[in-house]
């Protein structure tokens, strides 16, 4: 056997295969007969074997040359997608990313954060999802691989393979129907107000997760008797006289609402943004990093710009 086979010897090889004789494949690389036959020639010293039969009218593979040819074949592929692989990590990240979403998504202004990011990376394709049972649900979804990232608002120690970006804390706001027996300009108990028929999100939701949290810890329970999916439409429902609920600062309230203090720990809500660790079952990828920094990214630019 001779030296070290080229990628070009393949190339040629291939042609011929392919073609069928010297001259045709020489007219489809766009080069000389005589370079065709060279680098055949050439090929078949380093492999140590006759390619090809030759006759006046075709190039015939000899079984040597049949064997070859899938593993030609295999070869050139591999190096062509090696070479798109790194063209790839060059013009930057590509693929789909799964985004799971809550339905109160303050501060994040999410059509304007996905402008932005699907103008920096135009071959990342984002699909957003909502799920019936809330932050449980997409916690969920994203530990079984449904979702790379998601929204969500979860006050407990989230699974090992979760990892849980904090991106903001706001205070919850009590708000009472106004004319309320509690209402009053001085903070109220929070154990004064478990037998109140209240309004929250259906179990699971980030909202209900983190009242519910707070009154158990009070030595409380409350009593949740009208369940709505959009905490932006809970305070509609307390103007009605349907009970009191905590909504987030960035929810507008409408007249018929009294805001009321309480004492204790208050209420909060935390958004946060969630991924599955990195692990050799499920490494990470491009897309969702950039979309995780963008994230925060956008996060950060919101609460520089409200200090």
């Amino acid at each position: 056997m001779g030296g070290r086979v080229e990628l070009r010897q393949l190339e040629v090889f291939l042609a011929v295969v392919e073609a069928g004789t010297i001259s045709a494949a020489a007219r489809r690389l766009g080069t000389a007969q005589s370079v065709v036959s060279t680098v055949v020639r050439a090929l078949e010293e380093d492999l140590g074997a006759g390619l090809f039969v030759r006759t006046s009218r075709r190039a015939v593979p000899t079984d040597a040359g049949r064997a070859l040819v899938p593993e030609a074949r295999r070869l050139l592929a591999g190096v062509s997608q090696a070479r798109a692989a790194v063209r790839g990590a060059e013009e930057g990240p590509t693929g789909p990313v799964a985004v799971g979403v809550v339905t109160t998504m303050h501060p994040v202004d999410l059509p304007r954060l996905l402008q932005r990011f699907t103008a920096e990376h135009p071959r990342v394709s984002v699909s957003m999802r909502v799920f019936a049972d809330g932050s449980r649900g997409l916690l969920r979804a994203l530990v079984e691989g449904e979702l790379d990232a998601a929204f969500l608002s979860w006050p407990f120690r989230p699974p090992g393979a979760v990892a849980l970006r904090p991106l903001v804390r706001a205070p919850l706001r009590l708000l009472l129907p106004a004319g309320h027996p509690l209402a009053s300009p001085g903070p109220v108990e929070l154990a004064d107000l478990a037998g109140e028929r209240w309004i929250d999100g259906p179990p699971g939701f980030g909202n209900r997760l983190q009242v519910d949290a707070v009154f158990e810890r009070a030595g409380a329970r409350r009593h949740v008797v009208l369940e709505v999916p959009d905490v932006s439409t809970f305070p509609r429902y307390v103007a009605a006289g349907l009970g009191p609920a905590f909504v987030p600062g960035s929810v507008p309230v409408p007249p018929g609402c009294h805001e009321q203090a309480v004492t204790g720990e208050q209420p909060g809500w935390t958004l946060s943004l969630a991924t599955a660790r990195p692990s050799p079952e499920r490494p990470a990828r491009r897309a969702v990093t950039a979309f995780v920094e963008a994230v925060e990214r956008d996060v950060r630019r919101v609460s520089t710009r409200g200090r």
